[in-house]
């Protein structure tokens, strides 16, 4: 009778240990599949990646993916290093910056979302037949000094014959989620945003889009995904994945109308109409703000470098292989 007990006990124990097993399994594999992403701002310029968000593209791949701003691409790169952040959305200059600083687990960039600036220059006075050369002697909110956006507006306005430290003022001073603000209240002449909030202030008389930095500064490779290199190489099926989802995004963009993509993506912009978001969107498409594919090509990296060094934000290029996943 004792050892009946004793055999019952055990495959009780036995049975107990097998369920444990599972759910440790599977706790595990729930924990693997979790991202977060950390976007340097939330903008209708990221409009593949809300497709893939709100198609479900990430889900399709196994991925459970959580969205937090993070504004500024330093942060985006110090919630990486810190392991806030899994992945991150942000210019790609951010990877040279970390790894020119010496951190041993610096960041790669693995797939890239926007090919152009995704700014425009809106001015507080209306500007007839807007020409580059009106911005001379004017007070520009470009953004924090060393990011992509003003490195691509000094880069627009060399490649249009104005000189940015002398022939006009680039203020730098201005965090990036306080520009829109700061124009507002009555700072520069110009100010350079993304969409809506463009529109919005325009709609609201506070000034009037009179370019795009896209159009003016051409192919430039603006944002991209990166990750530590040690998330990276011990997570290398989920980039994969993600990188996939992004990829779908890519082509539901090139493959829809306007307005489709902005009904796929009304959720993520509550306070914007659908026929506002609908115009937002066809002023990305007519610049041609995102690439046919996510790989961010050797060409490309070494162009954003040649930008960084023209603006005297990098002394010597870093090599593709370091920075750039590929595989």
């Amino acid at each position: 009778m004792k050892k009946q007990i004793f055999i019952f006990i055990g495959c009780g124990l036995l049975l107990l240990l097998l369920v444990l097993s599972v759910l440790l399994d599977f706790n595990k594999e729930n924990k693997n599949n979790k991202i977060t992403l950390a976007e340097v701002a939330h903008t209708c310029f990221y409009a593949p990646q809300y497709v893939a968000l709100e198609k479900g593209y990430f889900k399709e791949e196994g991925l459970d993916v959580e969205l937090i701003l993070t504004s500024g691409a330093d942060k985006v790169s110090a919630a990486l290093l810190s392991k806030d952040a899994d992945i991150g959305l942000s210019g790609s200059e951010a990877t040279i910056y970390v790894y020119n600083g010496g951190e041993k687990d610096y960041l790669k960039t693995f797939a890239q979302l926007t090919q152009k600036d995704g700014s425009f220059l809106v001015s507080r006075k209306k500007i007839d037949n807007f020409t580059v050369k009106d911005l001379k002697g004017k007070t520009i909110i470009g953004g924090r000094a060393g990011g992509m956006p003003v490195m691509t507006l000094k880069y627009a306005l060399k490649q249009n014959g104005i000189n940015p430290d002398k022939d006009v003022y680039v203020d730098t001073s201005i965090a990036f989620s306080a520009m829109s603000g700061a124009f507002i209240g009555g700072k520069g002449d110009i100010v350079s945003l993304f969409e809506p909030n463009a529109l919005q202030l325009e709609k609201k008389g506070y000034g009037y889009v009179v370019a795009s930095l896209g159009e003016l500064g051409g192919i430039v490779p603006y944002t991209s995904y990166s990750a530590r290199k040690s998330f990276i190489k011990e997570n290398k099926d989920l980039i994969e994945k993600f990188t996939k989802a992004i990829q779908k995004g890519l082509d539901y963009v090139h493959n829809n109308s306007n307005q489709q993509v902005a009904k796929t993506i009304i959720k993520q912009f509550p306070d914007t109409s659908l026929d506002d978001l609908e115009e937002v969107i066809k002023r990305y498409r007519d610049i041609d703000a995102w690439p046919k594919t996510v790989k961010f090509s050797k060409k490309s990296f070494n162009h954003l470098q040649d930008i960084m060094i023209d603006n005297k934000d990098l002394e010597k290029k870093v090599p593709y292989s370091k920075l750039i996943y590929n595989e």
